[in-house]
């Protein structure tokens, strides 16, 4: 019977064990989820199939491990044939640990949950609220909301659908040819000038709108409420993140500034697997969207898409005027906007920059280019996880990398699952020259660096992470910085001319009094995650010993 609720899937062949899941899912899930129930390995598959089938969505298969035949394992990895996107919770006996944790590399398994889980309130619902949110933002439903109207390979619409991705807000996209697109098109009077078009819920259209004009109509805080703060924060990654969550907690009015989504570069890893507290990883765009509700719910604001443009001096105060015309004034600045990555120098790329050429993945390149060979550029654990990630999209994933071997600028749980998956093969010592193709990315010409030969690929999709450039141009000469434009802080700082305290500079304090540093922007940062929510946190304590000193 077909059901327009996404469905739970509870599996155990001991039938007391099978009805207290199926009791406590129903209880915490069963008015927003068909809550079903196998009792065995094949009956499992068989419902998995079927849904299949029938495109009806399976959010989640919780299965208990030990079965006859069929184990619990072996159901679980079904899913990755004919719902990819549906989570996997492994029930489990303490002696199954082993094979829990290595079923995360070998299948991806969420989590797994030790018998017996009473009380469910605290050992069975919060596991599951984390990866049924997850699947909520994996999981893309029929809609008939948001939608966006483009021409194949626009790069104006890549644009707009990367925001909307990043900002977590679901749309759907329609191409001309499509029979809902050019119905839209018609009936709204737009010349081929105006795409992308943006249809919003209330029947409002937009015109080719930037990133600005869609986050004013959709929801997004722009604009500050107040004129003045106690600390502003510019950039919202996670070093931005964390300072805005102990900056509003700790009573600080507190305003975080990002030009573009939560999350920064680390909001675009698919997975992140050695932040502490998350055997099985977690999204960057998880991790983002927790930490800026966390925020939110201590009482920051966050502007999104805002960008300042030019800090001003007035001491005691720091003026920060933004590209909108507005200003905000603050008492303490920390800066965290982070680093990109540097742009690839190769003949016709630049040609293909949002059709088929991206700084950086989500699902959105990937989905495009399903099934296409994929190339990654860069041997850090970014391209890394990069590359394990495609490989759900496509059996033909190439980094292309300058060194012999990944060894020196990767971490070795990464290279390790890399050369454990046979969808992605290493191109060492070897660089991208070129790259053809008519509207859209078609091969990659590459260079051997030992013998100069060069031999052009078939290539559906090319994703560059190499190098990073600090985010500091806005600063203008406000502070120190080294030579590669990172900002100098604490006991980096040579003496300083205009420092006018009677104290020396705070770990992470920079050139100028009440104005912080923290991540990946800052020079001499470890540049991971961890790393960079420490920092954030740190500089907030750094802020409190300023604001007492005025």
């Amino acid at each position: 019977m077909s059901s327009t609720r996404p469905s739970i899937l509870a599996v155990d062949d001991e039938p007391e064990v099978l009805n207290a899941v199926l009791r406590d899912l129903r209880s915490k899930y069963g008015r927003d989820y068909r809550i079903l129930g196998a009792a065995n390995g094949e009956e499992a598959i068989a419902t998995v199939e079927e849904l299949s089938k029938r495109g009806e969505a399976l959010a989640l298969v919780v299965a208990d491990q030990r079965m006859p035949k069929i184990t619990g394992l072996d159901v679980l990895r079904s899913t990755l044939e004919y719902t990819p996107i549906t989570r996997k919770v492994l029930l489990t006996a303490y002696a199954d640990t082993e094979v829990a944790i290595n079923a995360i590399n070998e299948i991806g398994l969420d989590r797994y949950i030790m018998k017996p889980w009473d009380p469910p309130d605290e050992k069975l619902y919060p596991a599951l609220d984390e990866v049924l949110r997850s699947w909520q933002l994996a999981y893309r439903p029929t809609i008939s909301g948001l939608r966006v109207v483009s021409q194949p390979w626009s790069r104006q619409a890549h644009e707009l659908k990367a925001f909307l991705a990043m900002n977590q807000v679901p749309y759907r996209s329609l191409l001309l040819g499509d029979q809902e697109a050019d119905t839209l098109f018609d009936t709204s009077g737009a010349e081929l000038t105006d795409l992308p078009l943006v249809a919003l819920e209330d029947g409002e259209i937009l015109f080719n709108p930037t990133n600005a004009e869609l986050a004013s109509r959709i929801g997004l805080t722009t604009r500050a409420t107040s004129p003045a703060y106690d600390v502003a924060i510019v950039g919202g990654g996670p070093a931005g993140l964390a300072a805005a969550v102990y900056g509003a907690s700790e009573g600080l009015r507190t305003v975080l500034i990002e030009s573009s989504a939560p999350g920064g570069q680390a909001g675009q890893s698919s997975l992140i697997e050695n932040y502490l507290g998350f055997p099985s990883g977690i999204s960057g765009a998880e991790l983002a969207r927790r930490a800026a509700d966390q925020a939110r719910r201590f009482g920051a604001e966050i502007l999104v898409p805002a960008q300042v443009t030019k800090v001003e001096r007035k001491d005691p105060f720091r003026v920060l005027h933004l590209a909108d015309g507005s200003e905000i004034t603050t008492k303490a600045l920390v800066i965290a906007t982070g680093v990109s990555y540097r742009r690839l120098e190769a003949e016709g790329l630049d040609d293909f920059i949002g059709a088929g050429v991206y700084y950086g993945t989500s699902r959105i390149e990937a989905e495009t280019h399903r099934g296409r060979p994929m190339h990654v550029v860069g041997g850090g654990n970014s391209a890394g996880q990069a590359a394990l990630f495609l490989t759900r999209f496509t059996d033909d994933v190439n980094i292309v990398i300058r060194s012999p071997n990944l060894a020196a600028t990767m971490s070795q749980y990464l290279i390790d699952n890399i050369e454990a998956n046979p969808a992605i093969h290493l191109l060492p010592r070897s660089r991208i020259v070129a790259a053809h193709g008519d509207d859209h990315l078609e091969s990659v010409v590459l260079e051997d660096l030992e013998t100069g030969d060069t031999r052009e690929v078939e290539s559906g999709a090319l994703f560059i992470f190499i190098g990073q450039r600090a985010h500091t141009d806005w600063l203008g000469d406000l502070v120190e910085k080294d030579e590669k434009g990172f900002v100098l802080s604490g006991n980096d700082l040579g003496p300083i001319e205009g420092w006018n305290l009677g104290r020396d500079p705070l770990p992470l304090e920079t050139s100028v009094p009440g104005v912080f540093v923290a991540g990946d922007v800052r020079h001499g940062s470890i540049r991971r995650v961890a790393g960079a929510t420490g920092e954030g946190a740190t500089a907030i304590r750094f802020v409190h010993t300023h604001l007492e000193s005025l």
